[in-house]
């Protein structure tokens, strides 16, 4: 599962590529709906996702493997109903994920794996190691935790359950039409209970989108594939504007006379105006480049860390919109690639 989803609610408040462009048939929405109120048949409900894939083109064949299903997953609608709120300040939530276990894993990950990222990867997209590394590192503990729900059962259960039935739904016909490409086999599709799918823990919409095969094979393969995965994730990237050459950000010395109200990642000036209020480089150093522009983010307010971010910062930001998952995934990547 995700560490977004486990650890703050704050950071779950979306899903990996949220934003699907299916569009959910108005019967289909009505019975997404009364099923949530106890209404309706789950065959049924069946039935309907596969005519109406079917008049979209999908193969019978395909879908009708895809929904050979006999029930909602009730773990899955357990785990939807009952997903605990942690509410960490900065320092929690880094001490948490940022563990000298998981930058420890790090840097023996990308030592393996290093010629892929570097030779296969980033010499297409012009994104930084540690970026991907960091997305990695904190979506399946590099590969280690990808989930074992069933993605397309997951997804039915959630469509019909009726609880964002419409989100669940797009993605449901999303994932088919991966199925029905043949990306996977549904059998190995496999993911979170929410359906967030391999080791990039990607939701079958950003898969559509941004999900590439770098191994060649002719399948995009997020679940076993390392030049897939990594490829993957790079894209995302370079698709959410990614500035190659540029730092996501770095952690800087702010005086606490600052107003919490001057700081936050909308509140974008001058490194020379920060300079101005008494922003440093850590170790007091003014900056190099004056006239470039960021914002400051103080999560816990006075006397705790502070980190200048540009505009990198926004892309890592549009994975997961959190500002704890941005600034740990930014940490981790520099410390371990």
């Amino acid at each position: 599962m995700l560490v977004r989803r486990r650890l703050l609610h704050v950071a779950a408040a979306s899903l990996a590529g949220a934003g699907a462009s299916w569009l959910m048939p108005a019967r289909a929405a009505h019975h997404a709906a009364a099923s949530a109120t106890g209404g309706g048949d789950y065959a049924t409900f069946l039935a309907t996702v596969r005519r109406d894939a079917i008049r979209q083109g999908l193969t019978a064949d395909a879908v009708t493997r895809a929904l050979a299903l006999s029930a909602p997953n009730m773990q899955v609608i357990q785990r939807d109903r009952n997903q605990p709120e942690f509410h960490l300040t900065w320092a929690q939530y880094r001490d948490r994920v940022l563990t000298q276990r998981k930058i420890a894993d790090g840097r023996a990950a990308f030592a393996q794996q290093r010629a892929i990222l570097e030779q296969q990867v980033l010499t297409r997209y012009d994104v930084a190691a540690g970026a991907v590394m960091g997305i990695w590192g904190l979506e399946s503990g590099y590969g280690a935790m990808t989930g074992k729900f069933a993605v397309v059962d997951a997804l039915c259960t959630l469509a019909f359950e009726g609880r964002r039935a419409k989100f669940f739904h797009d993605e449901l016909f999303h994932a088919l039409a991966i199925l029905n490409a043949g990306d996977i086999t549904p059998e190995l599709m496999t993911g979170s209970y929410a359906g967030a799918m391999g080791q990039p823990q990607f939701m079958p919409s950003a898969y559509v989108k941004y999900a590439v095969d770098i191994d060649g094979d002719g399948r995009r393969d997020i679940w076993h594939s390392i030049p897939d995965v990594f490829g993957s994730i790079a894209n995302y990237l370079a698709g959410s504007g990614w500035v190659g050459g540029e730092s996501w950000g770095q952690q800087v010395i702010v005086p606490d006379t600052v107003a919490q109200s001057a700081l936050g990642r909308t509140q974008t000036r001058t490194l020379a105006e920060w300079m101005a209020m008494g922003v440093r480089q850590m170790g007091g150093a003014p900056f190099e480049r004056p006239a470039d522009t960021g914002a400051v983010l103080r999560p816990d307010g006075p006397g705790g860390e502070a980190f200048m971010v540009y505009r990198n910062f926004a892309a890592i930001r549009r994975y997961n919109p959190s500002d704890f998952y941005a600034l740990a995934v930014g940490l981790l990547g520099n410390e371990i690639a």
